[in-house]
């Protein structure tokens, strides 16, 4: 320990700046809250090229890249690297892992070498990206074994929501599996944008000043199922209201294929990737948030926008039950009824649609980063009170041993 309750935590993971994606925002968040508790953090990571180097006690080990696999996916294989020796030198209290794959293989051996304990969380539901598979009933098997293999190995992990620990213990993980989820920043959500700002961006927008927006904000990839959210907006039917798709990603040119094929140019906008510290500003553009995908292991876009005063109108998944509640803070949909009867049912509404506004900011409280790093911090004491323990329990086995030979050596003495 570096101090009476402080830590040296280091985080592993594939994902980093100036990579966008909630693994990221999410070790963001934490590294962030842990450094203001007082705890040493350091970060070991991926570099976006073939050289490893270090900055700002971020350790960038060299990669290749894998994107025919996965878009921005890259892969490393240096464990013998002289960084991550320095690592094993300053020895950390904990390894918190973010991701399975190659920042694992540092975290499996750094733990290896010092003690460490490994707390994983697992980020990412593999098996609903079944279009990354030749078959499905065969990647689903490989996604099985292979997580229960990782977490296995590992301490204690963290689930984002009761979906992803559900589906944990189904795949035969053993190791205790706390359900925290991921922590926004809700201050930088929470405000209101003022009416003539609006105007201005509508106006850079080309949407005209009259109409209500739909927004949907995040990765443009096929996971995300934003071609159901196109079908369903068109058949809404409603001239007064447009669509706002915030963000970029891989699946973008066949988003724009299928806006022209259904005949919604005049009514769909999309504005690109967007810096990180303007996404809030769109969050405050529109009046619904509406998401398609059932892929989330938690979406902290769910978060932002409730933060942001938004209601939610999105697809029903496991991930979502305690954050949206039907009539509350937003709806989830079954079907395409669903989704025009309740994005009809909120905009015409203006008393409605005010008290969901504030009802959405209300449930968003619980979703703040600062609670979240409090929670895993109680993790990481937990585990580490584990592993102390089995030291102390391991060094007196130890000693029982050496006074137990003391003993046998002076009975055996005693007959020669």
């Amino acid at each position: 320990m570096t101090g009476d309750d402080d830590m040296k935590v280091l985080i592993t993971t594939d994902w980093y700046e100036p990579v966008v994606n909630g693994v990221v925002v999410s070790v963001l968040n934490l590294k962030e809250e842990l450094l203001k508790d007082g705890h040493d953090v350091r970060i070991l990571t991926l570099s976006q090229n073939h050289f490893s180097y270090k900055k700002d006690e971020v350790y960038y080990i060299s990669s290749w890249d894998v994107r025919r696999i996965y878009p921005q996916a890259r892969v490393a294989f240096l464990i013998r690297s002289r960084y991550v020796k320095e690592l094993v030198r300053w020895k950390p209290d904990v390894i918190h892992s973010q991701c399975e794959f190659s920042s694992f293989l540092f975290a499996h051996h750094i733990a290896k070498k010092t003690g460490a304990p490994i707390v994983h969380t697992y980020h990412t539901i593999y098996e609903d990206y079944q279009y990354l598979f030749i078959k499905r009933k065969i990647g689903k098997k490989i996604v099985k074994l292979y997580s229960r293999k990782i977490l296995n190995g590992t301490q204690a992990v963290i689930a984002p929501t009761e979906k992803v620990k559900n589906l944990l213990e189904r795949y035969g993980v053993k190791k205790e599996i706390y359900t925290i989820p991921t922590g926004i920043d809700t201050t930088n959500f929470s405000w209101d944008m003022p009416e003539d700002k609006k105007k201005q961006m509508k106006r850079e927008l080309g949407i005209p000043e009259d109409k209500k927006i739909l927004i949907f904000v995040g990765r443009l990839a096929q996971e995300k199922n934003i071609s159901e959210l196109l079908r369903f907006y068109k058949q809404l039917q409603r001239k007064d209201i447009v669509l706002l798709l915030v963000g970029d990603g891989p699946y973008r040119a066949e988003i724009e294929d299928e806006i022209r094929e259904l005949g919604l140019l005049d009514r769909v906008y999309m504005t690109g990737m967007v810096p990180k510290d303007q996404v809030a500003n769109y969050y405050h553009l529109g009046d619904v948030f509406v998401c398609s995908s059932t892929t989330e292991t938690q979406g902290l876009t769910y978060a932002e926008a409730l933060a942001s005063g938004l209601p939610c109108v999105c697809k029903r998944d496991d991930c979502l039950t305690g954050i949206l509640k039907d009539g509350y803070n937003g709806y989830q949909y079954d079907d395409v009824w669903d989704f025009c009867w309740q994005i009809t049912d909120i905009l015409s509404n203006t008393r409605k649609l005010r008290k969901m506004s504030s009802c959405a900011r209300n449930s968003a409280r619980r979703l703040s980063k600062q609670r979240f790093s409090e929670e895993v911090e109680k993790v990481y004491e937990d585990n580490l009170t584990a592993e102390e323990r089995e030291n102390m329990q391991g060094e007196q086995t130890l000693e029982s041993v050496r006074l137990a030979s003391m003993y046998t050596n002076k009975r055996t003495r005693r007959f020669f």
